[in-house]
C-alpha cells in the first residue's frame, strides 16, 4: 500500500457548518439513492408526528410539488422564532446546527421519533434550498436557505395569523441524490402506516404532478392496522386491541423516578400458518425487533398456557410453543419510550435495546389478554387446538425428515430428487442453489456451472401457488417439498437460517411472461414459508440476455444485449454484417453462453430481492397472489396501463 506523505498542520481540513453533512451523506441518511432521497421526507414528517405525539395537532399534509420539492405542513405549535440564548434565532439554529432541538429536554417532548436535533439541519444541508415558514404567537415568521443552508435569510415577519403550525419546503440537490423524482406509492405507504399509529390523526398526500390526492384518518388505530394487512385472509376472530401504561424507574445520579411506558397492541388469528409481527417504538419502525418484541411474545405464550392448564384444555406436564401458537398470527405492536429509557442496539436504530420495554408490554398484556381469552372461551378453545394441532404436525414432519435422512444414508447419499445437480463442496458461505426453468435450460446449466459451488435444480412447469393453497396442499406438493429439502433450514415459524445449505438462491427463468409468472410464484412461496432467507438478502433473480448478436467482420464476435436499448446501440455502432437472435428461452443457450451470460459471478448480473416494507408486501401478494379475483382486478385497473404496440 502507497503511503501518504505531508500528514502535517496543513492536512488538517475543518468542514463548517454542514458541510460535513454534504461530504457524508450516507452516514446522516443511509444512502444517496432512492431510499435516501425519500429519508428526506421522512425526517421532516416525523417532526410533525412528533408534534401529534405530544398532543398539539391531528393534520398533516404532505405535498409533492411539481419540481419533484416536497411540502409539510401541520397545525402544531409552530416552529420558535425568536432569539435564542446563544444570540441566533432559534428558526436558524434549528435549521442549520446539527444537534439542535427541543427533543433533547422532555418537558418539550415526552416521547419523539425523529433525529434528536439532527434530521431537519440535515435535510437542509442535502437541498438546494429550503424555506420554513411558522405559526405563533399570532405571527407569521419564515426563514429561507439555499445550497445546503450555506446562504441564510434573515428571520422576516410576513403576516399576522390566528392559527399555528409550521410548513416545510425543500428540494433536493440533484448534485447529490442519483434521482430527484418521488414516489407516489413510497410516500403513501409511509404516511398511511403514521396515521395507523395515532389514532385520528389525519394525514394527506398530494401530488401536484398529476392533480392526484389522499387522506388517511383511522379512529381505531392500530386495531384497523392489523385489518388492513389480514385484508381478504379467512381470519377467525375480529381484531384484539390492548393498551396500558408501564411505570419504570429510571436510576439517575442516585435517584429514582418513575418514567411510564405507553404499550399498544393489536392481533388477529387467520386461517394460516405464517406469523406476521410489526413494531414500532415512538412511532418509529423496529424492523429488527427488539425487547418489546420478546416481551410480547412471551406474554403470549405464557397466557395462553395459563389458560389452557386452566380449564384442563392439556395437562400440567405439556406446555404450548410459542411457534405453534402464532402460527396464522399478525400482530401490531406499540411502544412509546421517553428519552431517559430509549435505548437502540447498533447505529441503524432498527432494534430497540430498553430492557425495560420486554417487562412493559409482557406485564400489560398477559393480564388484559389473560381476561380476553376467559372472555371469549370459544375463541381461545379453537386457539389451543389449532396450536396443537401445529405443534402434531410440525412433529410429523420433524419425523419425516429424519426418516428422509436415514434413508439417504441408507442408499449412499442419494438425493431427494434425481433432479438436483448438488455442488462437490460443502460450504454454505459460498454454494448458491440456481432454480431453473424446464429440464432443457436445468440441463445446459448443469453443463455450465462451475459444480464446486453451483447446484441446478430444474424446476417443472408453473410452480404451485401458496397464497391460494393450503399448508397441507402445498407440503405435499413435490416441487415445493422438493425446495425446502434441498434448502435444508425447514419451513414456517420454524424455519433456521444457519442451517441453510446456499449463500444465494437464485431463481433462472424465461425473459417472457410465463418466466416473470414463474418467479413471482417462487417468490410468493419464499416469502410464505422461508421469509427470513429475503429478509437476509438470500434470494436472488439472475437477468439472462434478451439477444444475441453476431458480427460477421474479419473475426466474428458475438455480443450480448439485456435490452432494446443496448441492442440498438450495437446495431448502429457495427461496421459490418450483423445476425440478430431474440432469445425466446434460456434452452436456446447452449453451455458456454448460459455461464458466460447469466451464471459467471465475473460477468452475470443477479437482482438481489429485499423488502423495504413488510405491511405493503403482505398487502401486495395477498391482492395479486389471493383468491379474491375482484380486488385483484381493481389493482390491475388502477396500476397498470395497456397499450397496443407494434413491433
Amino acid at each position: 500500500m502507497p503511503q501518504v506523505e505531508n500528514y502535517n498542520d496543513e492536512s488538517i481540513t475543518v468542514l463548517e457548518g454542514l458541510e460535513h453533512v454534504r461530504k457524508r451523506p450516507g452516514m446522516y441518511i443511509g444512502s444517496t439513492d432512492e431510499r435516501g432521497l425519500h429519508h428526506l421526507v421522512w425526517e421532516i414528517v416525523d417532526n410533525s408526528i412528533d408534534e401529534a405525539l405530544a398532543g398539539y395537532g391531528k393534520e398533516i399534509t404532505v405535498i409533492i410539488n411539481e419540481d419533484n420539492s416536497i411540502t409539510v405542513e401541520d397545525n402544531g405549535r409552530g416552529v420558535p422564532s425568536g432569539m435564542h440564548k446563544t444570540g441566533k434565532n432559534t428558526m436558524e439554529i434549528i435549521y442549520t446546527k446539527l444537534n439542535a432541538g427541543g427533543k433533547f429536554n422532555s418537558s418539550a417532548y415526552k416521547t419523539s421519533g425523529g433525529l434528536h436535533g439532527v434530521g431537519a439541519s440535515v435535510v437542509n444541508a442535502l437541498s438546494t434550498y429550503m424555506v420554513v415558514t411558522s405559526y405563533r404567537d399570532g405571527k407569521i415568521r419564515q426563514i429561507r436557505f439555499k445550497n445546503g443552508g450555506k446562504e441564510v435569510s434573515e428571520v422576516e415577519d410576513i403576516g399576522e395569523t390566528k392559527k399555528t403550525g409550521t410548513t416545510v419546503t425543500f428540494k433536493p440537490d440533484p448534485t447529490i441524490f442519483t434521482t430527484t423524482v418521488y414516489n407516489y406509492e413510497t410516500i403513501k405507504t409511509r404516511i398511511r402506516e403514521s396515521a395507523f399509529l395515532i389514532k385520528n390523526l389525519k394525514m394527506t398526500l398530494k401530488d401536484r404532478r398529476n392533480n392526484k390526492s389522499e387522506s388517511f384518518v383511522y379512529e381505531n388505530g392500530i386495531s384497523e392496522y392489523v385489518a388492513f394487512l389480514t385484508t381478504g385472509k379467512n381470519a377467525i376472530h375480529n381484531v384484539a386491541y390492548f393498551e396500558g401504561n408501564y411505570a419504570a424507574t429510571v436510576d439517575e445520579n442516585g435517584k429514582t423516578s418513575n418514567s411510564d411506558i405507553e404499550v399498544e397492541v393489536a392481533l388477529q388469528f387467520v386461517d394460516s400458518y405464517t406469523e406476521t409481527i410489526i413494531s414500532f417504538v415512538n412511532n418509529v419502525k423496529t424492523p429488527d425487533g427488539g425487547t418489546h418484541e420478546t416481551g410480547f411474545r412471551t406474554s403470549l405464550t405464557k397466557a395462553f398456557n395459563d389458560y389452557a392448564h386452566k380449564n384442563r384444555l392439556i395437562k400440567d406436564s405439556v406446555f404450548l410453543e410459542g411457534t405453534d401458537l402464532r402460527a396464522g398470527l399478525t400482530a401490531v405492536v406499540s411502544v412509546r419510550i421517553g428519552e431517559k429509557l430509549l435505548e437502540f442496539e447498533g447505529q441503524t436504530k432498527g432494534k430497540l435495546g430498553t430492557p425495560q420495554a420486554k417487562f412493559a408490554v409482557d406485564s400489560v398484556l398477559t393480564e388484559k389478554l389473560g381476561y380476553f381469552l376467559m372472555e371469549n372461551k370459544d375463541l381461545a378453545e379453537r386457539l389451543v387446538k389449532k396450536a396443537l394441532k401445529e405443534a402434531e404436525a410440525r412433529k410429523k414432519a420433524r419425523e419425516a425428515r429424519e426418516q428422509a435422512r436415514m434413508d439417504k444414508k441408507d442408499k449412499g447419499e442419494r438425493n431427494i430428487s434425481d433432479k438436483l445437480a448438488p455442488t462437490s463442496e460443502k460450504n454454505k458461505e459460498i454454494n448458491e442453489l440456481y432454480l431453473v426453468e424446464g429440464d432443457s435450460a436445468g440441463g445446459s446449466a448443469k453443463k455450465g456451472r462451475d459444480r464446486r459451488f453451483q447446484a441446478i435444480l430444474p424446476l417443472r412447469g408453473k410452480v404451485l401457488n401458496t397464497e391460494k393453497a393450503t399448508a397441507e396442499s402445498a407440503l405435499n406438493n413435490e416441487e415445493i417439498s422438493t425446495m425446502i429439502y434441498t434448502i435444508g433450514a425447514d419451513y414456517g415459524v420454524n424455519f433456521d437460517l444457519k442451517k441453510c445449505n446456499y449463500k444465494k438462491i437464485i431463481i433462472m427463468t424465461d425473459a417472457d411472461d410465463d418466466g416473470a409468472h414463474i418467479q413471482v410464484l417462487l417468490l410468493t412461496f419464499f416469502f410464505r414459508y422461508m421469509r427470513p432467507l429475503v429478509e437476509d438478502g438470500r434470494i436472488y433473480l439472475a437477468l439472462p440476455p434478451l439477444f444475441k448478436i453476431t458480427k460477421r467482420g474479419k473475426k466474428e464476435e458475438i455480443l450480448y444485449a439485456w435490452t432494446n436499448e443496448e441492442k440498438d446501440k450495437i446495431l448502429a455502432e457495427a461496421k459490418c454484417e450483423t445476425i440478430l437472435q431474440r432469445y425466446k428461452g434460456l434452452g436456446e443457450m447452449n453451455a458456454e453462453q448460459l455461464w458466460d451470460t447469466t451464471m459467471n459471478p465475473e460477468t452475470r448480473t443477479l437482482v438481489k430481492v429485499s423488502i423495504d416494507d413488510l405491511s405493503e408486501a403482505e398487502a401486495q401478494i395477498e391482492t395479486l397472489m389471493g383468491a379474491d379475483s375482484a380486488r385483484r382486478r381493481d389493482w390491475i385497473d388502477n396500476h397498470v396501463s395497456f397499450t397496443l404496440e407494434e413491433e
